[in-house]
């Protein structure tokens, strides 16, 4: 992924449109559902976009990003990353043109979910509560809510029907009506202003291995016929929403079968949240960045050496699955990823970094996890604000000289418990090493040592590839 200067630069252009007419009521709903889940620099962005299509209804003048930086007092560099969760969340859609003349962006604003869409959107309002916990989240539901109409049997509707009010037409007014039919349509290159209801966050199906869902599943028991394209697609975002592997799916729509061979949307809606919430302490899951973020990514180029190569690897590859490589392919226990968790939520350190961190906290403390060292390490990068895989293997190197230094004049009061087997990435003077060249460093005599450490590299090489 490009870094933000090269997908966007202060004199590029840009026109807003609408898909629809945006109402008054939205606002509420972005204010009070989606800031939450996205920050007030989003909703900034959204709400200045749409001021600029106010006074022309559905287009905008032509303006300049530098106009959007001055208007919103934030770096391009955030625009740009409040861009992409206005697109993820479904807020946004963006089109670019380049020509001789430089590059011009169309940002097509959508309306957010109605209220109702929302609170049993079955994703969004799972996130939402985690974010604002249940008492806030019962008020919010209050808010958009209502009392139901007082109608019951002592109630006659009256309503008069159409024909009860009024008379077809004679066949003279409707001769009249064709030939002045060109006249009542929308001018050509032109549209009618209205609205359409925006379409709930889809999870690709693609991304879900529904064939081994089917071979798992007996079809006596769960003809494959009720796997209907709205199961498929509840699957997709119940597996992406609570991390659901296929075989674990298949116990939840056995529990969601009914008498009609047919899959209860929400039994298995409950059953897979009931199932997340006993695995993790009565907690649901939150709302966080799957990778590195573009804007915080640096190997951009084709890497060549093995530190680049390690970085452009941290940057594209989830926390997860990192610290099941480096655990040999260990699923990690349901303490370790709240740990994670809370690391990437508390400390607001991006995927990559937590990378660095997995991998530094479990070469130094003999593949233990535990929550007291990570956070030490988490709380000391967060206040250096830390963003890119780089500056934290920096901060790594930096710490280890130190304590090095330490050792040596006799400062630490700390007694080394055990020499730490160390990443690669710690020599300095390996930092432009091939990755395949396998040297030995000349430094270290300690043969035993020098054995473990390439049998570690081994290892390491494997996964990596």
């Amino acid at each position: 992924m490009a870094q933000h200067w090269q997908e966007l630069i202060p004199i590029d252009r840009y026109q807003v449109t609408s898909s629809g007419l945006l109402h008054e009521y939205d606002r509420k709903v972005l204010t009070f559902l989606y800031q939450p889940l996205i920050g007030s620099t989003c909703l900034g962005l959204y709400l200045t976009l749409w001021a600029e299509i106010e006074e022309n209804r559905l287009w905008s003048g032509s303006s300049t990003h530098h106009l959007l930086m001055n208007l919103l007092s934030v770096n391009l560099k955030d625009i740009y990353e409040a861009r992409l969760k206005l697109e993820g969340i479904g807020l946004l859609k963006t089109y670019v043109k380049s020509d001789e003349s430089g590059r011009s962006f169309i940002y097509e604003l959508h309306p957010p979910l109605n209220p109702e869409q929302f609170f049993l959107d079955g994703m969004l309002n799972i996130y939402l509560y985690r974010k604002i916990g249940k008492n806030h989240f019962a008020r919010l539901k209050r808010f958009f809510s209502d009392q139901q109409k007082p109608l019951n049997e002592e109630y006659l509707e009256v309503t008069r029907a159409f024909q009860d009010v009024f008379a077809s037409a004679t066949p003279g007014s409707l001769q009249y009506m064709q030939d002045h039919s060109d006249d009542l349509e929308a001018e050509q290159k032109h549209e009618f202003i209205g609205r359409q209801d925006q379409k709930p966050i889809q999870i690709d199906t693609n991304t879900f291995d529904f064939d081994m869902l089917l071979a798992g599943l007996n079809e006596s028991l769960v003809p494959q016929k009720a796997l209907t394209k709205k199961v498929r697609e509840v699957i997709s975002n119940l597996a992406f929403l609570y991390g659901i592997s296929p075989i674990e799916m298949k116990n939840f729509i056995l529990g969601a079968i009914n008498e009609n061979d047919e899959i209860d949307i929400e039994d298995l809606r409950k059953g897979a949240r009931d199932w997340y919430q006993f695995e993790n302490y009565d907690q649901l899951p939150s709302l966080i960045n799957r990778t590195q973020p573009a804007v915080h990514q640096e190997q951009v180029t084709e890497p060549k050496t093995q530190e680049e190569k390690l970085i452009r690897y941290y940057e594209t590859t989830p926390p997860i699955v990192i610290f099941k490589e480096l655990s040999g392919g260990v699923e990690p226990s349901v303490s370790n990823l709240k740990i994670l968790e809370e690391v990437m939520i508390k400390y607001k350190l991006p995927p990559g970094v937590v990378n660095v961190l997995i991998e530094v906290t479990l070469r130094k403390t003999d593949m233990k996890f535990t929550k007291g060292f990570v956070e030490s390490i988490a709380s000391h990068w967060a206040r250096l604000k830390i963003k890119t895989v780089r500056e934290a293997m920096e901060a790594a190197r930096k710490e280890e000289r130190s304590v090095k230094e330490s050792k040596k004049t006799g400062k630490s009061t700390r007694k080394p418990i055990r020499t730490e087997v160390l990443p690669d990435w710690f020599d300095d003077n390996g930092k432009n090493k091939d990755i395949d060249s396998g040297k030995e460093n000349p430094k270290d005599n300690n043969v035993e040592l020098e054995a473990k450490k390439r049998a570690i590299e081994e290892k390491l090489k494997a996964f990596r590839k």
